[in-house]
């Protein structure tokens, strides 16, 4: 069974351009991240939540990425990265969306 982690320090520098760089080095180490079904988006005021579907280091995940916008731009994101267990191990028939 998968157990959640919590993090309070970024895992990733702020800007675009480390991001890039952190993707890059998490391909390089053959840790993969894809989304392949967008669930959700909500909007209020300036937040955009997206919850998402897809994979990460090879586990079935639920992706929850949270974003402030301004002018038009990202300033601020947040993400929750949640492994969607089997069917079979599911504590209730909600699942993660």
């Amino acid at each position: 069974m998968a157990t959640a982690t919590c993090s309070t320090k970024p895992r990733v520098a702020d800007g675009l351009s480390e991001r890039a760089i952190a993707l890059e080095a998490m391909a390089r180490s053959g840790i993969h991240m894809k989304y392949e079904r967008t669930r959700k988006v909500l909007g209020e005021g300036d937040f955009v939540l997206v919850a998402s579907e897809g994979w990460f280091a090879n586990n079935h995940v639920a992706f929850y990425d949270l974003f402030r916008v301004q002018y038009d731009r990202i300033v601020e994101h947040w993400d929750v990265i949640e492994t969607i267990p089997e069917r079979s191990d599911w504590k209730n028939t909600n699942g993660k969306f």
